[in-house]
């Protein structure tokens, strides 16, 4: 992984930052300190990012909002 995925991650997480558990809050703050020292991640370092970024961040369903932007049928 290259250091502007390590970066992408880190900041669409901070956010949350109030919703970590202890554990979670820990690593994040890890991954933080080990970003500012300008470190690449390790594999197992950048797959436990990733999954705390899937489990806090969700896409958003583009479906719902169809209905708004359907033209009206006469």
């Amino acid at each position: 992984m290259s250091y502007r995925d390590q970066k992408k991650y880190l900041e669409a997480l901070k956010r949350f930052e109030s919703k970590f558990d202890r554990k979670e809050l820990e690593e994040y703050k890890m991954f933080v300190k080990r970003q500012k020292d300008d470190e690449d991640f390790d594999s197992i370092s950048m797959t436990r990012l990733k999954e705390m970024h899937d489990k806090y961040i969700k896409p958003v369903d583009a479906s719902k909002y169809d209905r708004f932007f359907k033209k009206k049928e006469n």
